[in-house]
């Protein structure tokens, strides 16, 4: 099959579980191109991107402005540039006898690749945000094609917030398959109009093996560690665990928390952490590779991730570090938020707390604490659950069994159910 991924920005750090579908899909022995409207760092990438030469796939669209007069001119000048490459293509994205507004207000224009000469089999956007660029896209390019949306959290709460619940509805009819990441936000998609027959939950994967377990237990007189990763943004709700290992300093002095990440709430969080007079306690060690990461979790005791639905309704599903820290054998301490209690089996392999509840927080964290006899056991639960419902290799496995089924069914797809399956069989 070929294969187009349709995404924002290439490459990304935050994305990895992005890169792990382009990677497995290449392992399988499909082609893969990637489509972005915005150049990532290219100097520092994850290790994946350099091993498998996803640079060399990554095509970057040129940027459409939303003023419409800019829009014309600059639209203008790409259509003068296309014409020397693909005359009768060129045409075609002003043919508004055809395609009416879209080809008058010049959005088919930026979607226009010129040397797109083979057919793509699905166009694979990569969060809800890029399915009307892929509608485009296939207009343009591939007409045949099969489009496939995946919803991952933003675009269907922020995204929704400030377009309103009918921003999809043109997506749904034209789109031919839709992925979301979790139940919470299938349900959510479904209520917002997706038919429930054409949408599955199709997990992000992790590679366990690259996360060696180790079970966690405390040395006498050891100075307890306690780690989170994120963006420092407001949904990761970092601000309330470092107000809650705070708390818990009063009662434990013998520790440490580092946070790795960085965000536009560094300069708050710095603040926070000097009027709690935690210092020597808290540490923001700011962007970290993945191997200093798993460094550092390698020496950690207890992992916090306190998401919180942000004040514009952006959420989370399951995290990829919260899996991390699990296969890596952490007891964790998370929020009932979003899709994360798919992930964490409340008092099994770590804590579930109400969101931005502090207190709560810092008493899940002291229990923990007094009692380090559980850890190991949490932490074999976690990487149980994580082996059997995120492994990358099976993960990848359905993502291309879906792609065979959209490109072999005439009529609406029955539900795959990936959800319900049990990698583990």
């Amino acid at each position: 099959m070929r294969i187009a991924f349709l995404v924002h920005e290439f490459p990304t750090l935050s994305q990895t579980f992005v890169i792990n579908q382009m990677v497995g899909l290449l392992q399988r022995g499909h082609e893969v191109d990637i489509y972005c409207d915005k150049k990532g760092n290219t100097s520092h990438v994850q290790p994946l991107v350099k091993k498998h030469n996803l640079l060399d796939r990554a095509y970057y669209l040129p940027t459409m402005p939303e003023n419409l007069f800019e829009r014309g001119l600059k639209g203008i000048n790409l259509f003068i540039k296309y014409l020397t490459l693909d005359k009768k293509k060129s045409f075609k994205t002003l043919n508004f006898w055809k395609y009416g507004l879209e080809a008058l207000s010049f959005r088919l224009i930026y979607m226009l690749v010129p040397q797109c000469e083979q057919p793509y089999d699905i166009i694979h956007c990569q969060f809800g945000t890029q399915g009307y660029r892929g509608i485009w896209f296939r207009k343009m390019n591939s007409p045949q094609a099969n489009l496939i949306t995946t919803f991952r959290g933003e675009d269907i709460s922020k995204y929704i917030d400030i377009n309103g619940t009918h921003i999809y509805n043109r997506l749904f009819k034209e789109g031919n398959y839709f992925l979301t990441n979790c139940d919470f936000f299938k349900q959510r998609i479904i209520a917002l109009g997706c038919h429930p027959n054409l949408i599955s939950v199709l997990r992000s994967g992790l590679n366990c093996q690259e996360f060696i377990f180790k079970p966690r237990f405390l040395e006498k007189n050891q100075k307890i560690c306690i780690a989170t990763t994120g963006r420092l943004v407001e949904k990761k709700g970092i601000e309330y665990s470092i107000k809650a290992v705070a708390k818990q300093t009063q009662i434990t002095p013998n520790l440490e928390y580092k946070i790795i990440g960085d965000g536009k709430l560094r300069d708050y969080f710095e603040k926070l952490i000097r009027e709690l007079e935690m210092q020597d306690k808290i540490q923001l060690v700011g962007w970290k590779n993945e191997q200093e990461i798993k460094e550092i979790l390698d020496k950690s005791h207890i992992f916090i991730a306190p998401s919180v639905t942000a004040k514009d309704g952006n959420q989370d599903a399951p995290i990829n570090v919260l899996k991390e820290a699990m296969a890596m054998g952490l007891p964790v301490i998370s929020t009932y938020h979003g899709g994360i209690p798919e992930l964490v089996e409340d008092g099994i392999s770590g804590y579930l707390v109400p969101e931005r509840d502090v207190e709560t927080l810092a008493n899940k964290l002291n229990l923990l604490i007094q009692h380090p006899e559980t850890w190991s056991d949490m932490g074999k639960a976690g990487r149980n659950y994580v082996e059997k419902h995120y492994d990358l290799d099976k993960l990848n496995d359905k993502l291309v069994e879906i792609y065979q089924q959209v490109l072999t069914s005439n009529q609406s797809l029955p539900n795959l159910n990936l959800n319900s399956v049990t990698l583990s069989s």
